[in-house]
């Protein structure tokens, strides 16, 4: 019988199938922020976020797909790794406004949309998934997912925080959640925020904040990350599969927040 010839494997169509393939079986870490319309400034709040997993040798993407987001590319149906702009070695930006309703099923729940994006960017560690509670929960459906809630400087804002919160916890069952507060604000009022809102957590909910960081959209690009900021990151890194413990940074107290002096545009960068 005549040797059969060996045959070798199909190459990569292109350098993303390529990359899909190296990374395969990856799994990242879905970070939700919850969209809150009552907060100013939620492009620089992403922008630190990244820099804060960027310290912790983390590569993410942000998928902005809130109802502020910008439209999806059009081919965003077709090649969804094709619309994935990269800006920089650590950073990758997808605007999915309205993208997610593409993977609705018969059950009404977004969670195609999720496997999309892992398929799609199985390079990342962290999908950092800016979009409003309904949708996140629909995306979520089947888990639960350590939410990231937004305030600012409006009193009402806290309350939309704790109304998403109300939804999530009911709907998800999710029920460990961290706050970030946007806004030039101080240490006290931002310990009282947390205090107030995991009060209401804990009391109405069963629900627990865990970490709490400040960003001020108006601080100057040079400034360092907060060390609040960066314990919040290392906590979530802690969370990824076969990750090491957390450094030192999650041993610190979660208040107060130090601020920077210096001021900056709110609008900066790709992600606004």
């Amino acid at each position: 019988m005549p040797a059969q010839p060996l045959r070798r494997p199909a190459a990569p169509r292109d350098q993303a199938d390529g990359l899909r393939q190296l990374f395969a079986g990856r799994e990242p870490r879905f970070v939700p922020l919850v969209h809150n319309p009552q907060v100013n400034g939620t492009g620089v709040v992403m922008e630190r976020l990244c820099a804060a997993f960027a310290e912790q040798g983390l590569r993410t993407l942000v998928v902005d797909a809130a109802d502020s987001a910008s439209p999806p590319h059009e081919l965003a149906s077709v090649d969804l790794a094709a619309c994935i702009e990269p800006l920089s070695d650590q950073v990758s930006y997808l605007a999915a406004r309205g993208l997610a309703m593409q993977y609705l099923d018969s059950r009404a729940t977004l969670s195609g949309f999720l496997d999309a994006l892992r398929s799609a960017a199985p390079a990342a560690d962290v999908v950092l998934l800016h979009a409003g509670a309904l949708d996140l929960r629909r995306m979520f459906a089947g888990r639960a997912p350590r939410p990231m809630l937004l305030a600012g400087n409006r009193p009402d804002s806290l309350t939309h925080a704790y109304t998403s919160m109300k939804l999530l916890s009911q709907r998800l069952g999710a029920l460990a959640y961290d706050l970030v507060v946007a806004g030039d604000v101080s240490e006290r009022r931002a310990q009282r925020m947390g205090d107030r809102l995991a009060e209401c957590a804990d009391h109405f909910l069963g629900a627990a904040l865990r970490q709490v960081a400040v960003v001020d959209p108006m601080a100057a690009a040079s400034s360092p990350l907060t060390a609040d900021l960066c314990r919040l990151a290392a906590d979530l890194a802690a969370t990824l599969p076969g990750a090491a413990p957390a450094n030192a940074l999650a041993e610190l107290p979660a208040y107060p927040a130090k601020q920077a002096s210096q001021r900056r545009p709110a609008s900066v960068g790709r992600m606004n």
